[in-house]
């Protein structure tokens, strides 16, 4: 039997349903609707100084996504609150992630979301590093995919599921290019995200993103970074952005709860700026440092 290097510290406590358990022997059924169906939610959040960061407007994004597929929360917020610091506290994250995880819970085949039982609740309280640190002072090489981002009619992209399948065969084209990282365009050709991130370019000192209606994901580090940028008086602008603007770009940087910032140089193999992290990305990385540490 071949053994799963990526396989969970044993040492993890899960939280499921109320109760933590050990990581090995934390599982849900084989019926379970998130496994059938990829239907649920979730968040990523970060813990910086034993703390959750964004706690609030996560909050938010996750009860407003299961609200749109219509899933009960089987936990109010204040217990859900209470719940993920129990998990932070049991596996002394200090600075770590949490992944929130709602299924639809367990039911019979076929689709029919009236079949399932009752919902359930997965927290998983760990550290994380996504990319490797020189990444954030080299600057990273992203592509463009070939994979659109489902269409907003299809699937609104507002809402974190768990099915993630559309972002995955984006991530595998860019693996296939020796990428970490690839740039989805919506139905229109438009810039919308990358597969796990949201994307900013600057521009004649203005700082520049795909509005909402482009079809992307309101990301929570997408936000705080805005918030810095106006802070220091930059220019932000939510516009259509095509992948000319990228190329053309003076400096290019990505936000997410897990990359945090990460300063892109290349984009299909196109020198972005000065090919290194430039200065206002280098002054948001920094201004996001002290905002986390507050």
């Amino acid at each position: 039997m071949k053994t799963n290097r990526f396989a969970p510290r044993p040492d993890l406590k899960i939280y499921l349903d109320g109760e933590l358990v050990p990581a090995p022997d934390a599982k849900i059924s084989v019926f379970d609707h998130a496994l059938l169906y990829g239907d649920g939610v979730f968040e990523g959040i970060r813990v910086y100084n034993g703390r959750i960061f964004e706690c609030q407007a996560h909050l938010n994004r996750l009860f407003e996504s299961a609200a749109a597929i219509r899933l009960e929360m089987p936990v109010t917020r204040e217990e859900l609150v209470a719940a993920m610091e129990k998990s932070v506290k049991a596996n002394g994250v200090v600075n770590g992630y949490i992944r929130v995880v709602v299924t639809r819970g367990v039911g019979t085949l076929g689709i029919d979301p009236q079949r399932s039982a009752c919902p359930s609740l997965i927290i998983i309280a760990d550290r994380i590093q996504l990319f490797s640190p020189d990444l954030y002072e080299k600057g990273m090489a992203i592509i463009t995919a070939a994979t659109c981002r489902n269409h907003p009619n299809a699937m609104p992209p507002r809402i974190k599921s768990l099915n993630y399948l559309n972002n995955i065969l984006a991530k595998l084209e860019a693996i296939q290019a020796g990428c970490e990282e690839a740039v989805m365009l919506n139905h229109e050709g438009y810039v919308a995200e990358c597969t796990g991130d949201n994307i900013f370019i600057i521009k004649d000192g203005a700082l520049r993103t795909p509005p909402p209606y482009a079809g992307l994901l309101l990301g929570i580090t997408r936000a705080v970074i805005i918030k810095l940028a106006r802070r220091r008086d930059i220019a932000v602008q939510e516009m259509m952005l095509t992948r000319h603007d990228l190329y053309m770009a003076d400096e290019c940087f990505l936000t997410g709860t897990g990359a945090e910032i990460m300063p892109v140089t290349r984009i299909d193999n196109r020198v972005i700026g000065s090919g290194v992290p430039g200065a206002i990305t280098r002054q948001l990385l920094a201004d996001f440092v002290e905002y986390r540490s507050q």
